[in-house]
């Protein structure tokens, strides 16, 4: 019997399913390979390469949430694992997953995604900024910590859910990518409120963006898709924490101005004026000690300090470039995604 089955949608096989696969295929319960599950890749256009349990669907030229949904048709197994083609899962997996959805009230689970031992400094670098709640918001989305508990929102590079209850809630939102996983939860927990749960031990490993471009990038697409959905699904994305990037960019902003007007006898020597320079140097205290405490939090997980070093000066990059984001996408009254 297939209890579970992988959705993996990717533009073209690459190598990254290359390794995905092979590591997906050694998963097991105590020493015994495991045979209950299936894996659906959905790339553009299939090729003629062949691993066991595993199926290529072409899809044509569409999104993931587009390919993602297509499991509701074609595939068989109980459970849907949702899982990025640049990532792929511990051994024991499928353990985690037999454990928790005995629970007939979970309707999904996620787990963090870890950044893969082997990959490259840069790489590293990239990872590393979001092992702080001061840097990145969500640490437990990229390193196991804390405990198991529910949760509102949950990224699909690590996202499982009951096939009838997707199928019930009609599948992704394919307008939005990405943001779609976030558009999923917030209509779960409408219909099962306390439905998903985070585990802390399952755990996939994901490759991240090498270098500094590719890196803003990939921020400046998440930026964009939360300040649209704070407007329009503020239930899970009007947050505090994901206004402060954008509040620290009008800080910085406003800071450049001070220091341009400082220059002016007239502005220099009014009290009003000293009084909101003092503030704004006090604001520029605050932020470098929150660095030095982010520095901390990253060296608890990241032993290699060159590597949290140099995520230091990403922080900072990474909160002005999702801050512009965020606001943009709170001004836009529409927004379409972009596919690769």
């Amino acid at each position: 019997m297939i209890k579970y089955s992988f959705i993996i949608p990717v533009k073209t096989i690459n190598d990254y399913i290359r390794e995905a696969v092979p590591k997906i295929l050694e998963i097991e319960s105590n020493g015994v390979a495991r045979d209950d599950y299936e894996i659906i890749i959905y790339p553009d256009e299939v090729n003629n390469e062949f691993w066991s349990r595993t199926r290529q669907i072409a899809t044509g030229h569409c999104g993931p949430a587009t390919k993602r949904s297509r499991a509701i048709k074609e595939a068989v197994g109980e459970i849907l694992i949702f899982i990025d083609d640049d990532a792929y899962p511990e051994r024991n997996f499928l353990d985690i997953l037999d454990s928790g959805f005995t629970d007939e009230q979970v309707k999904a689970i996620g787990g963090p995604a870890l950044t893969p031992p082997h990959d490259s400094f840069w790489a590293k670098v990239s990872g590393a900024v979001f092992l702080s709640s001061l840097s990145g918001g969500n640490p437990e989305r990229y390193v196991s910590r804390g405990a198991k508990r529910s949760v509102d929102d949950w990224p699909s590079v690590n996202f499982s859910i009951r096939k009838t209850t997707f199928t019930e809630l009609g599948g992704f939102d394919s307008e939005f990518w990405p943001g779609e996983d976030t558009k999923l939860c917030l209509d779960l927990i409408k219909k099962y409120p306390a439905s998903i749960i985070y585990d802390p031990a399952l755990i996939v490993y994901h490759h991240r963006r090498p270098g500094l471009r590719k890196h803003l990038k990939q921020v400046s697409g998440y930026g964009l898709h939360r300040g649209f959905f704070a407007k329009k699904y503020p239930a899970t994305s009007r947050r505090f924490k994901y206004f402060l990037p954008s509040a620290f960019l009008l800080f910085v902003i406003s800071s450049f101005i001070l220091g341009w007007l400082s220059q002016n006898a007239l502005f220099g020597q009014n009290q009003i004026f000293k009084i909101i320079s003092y503030l704004c140097l006090f604001g520029w205290v605050i932020y470098f000690l929150a660095l030095i405490k982010a520095l901390f939090d990253i060296r608890r997980y990241e032993k290699n300090i060159f590597v949290a070093l140099n995520a230091v000066y990403y922080i900072v990059l990474t909160h002005l470039i999702y801050g512009y984001s965020f606001l943009r996408g709170l001004s836009v009254k529409n927004l379409k995604s972009k596919l690769r």
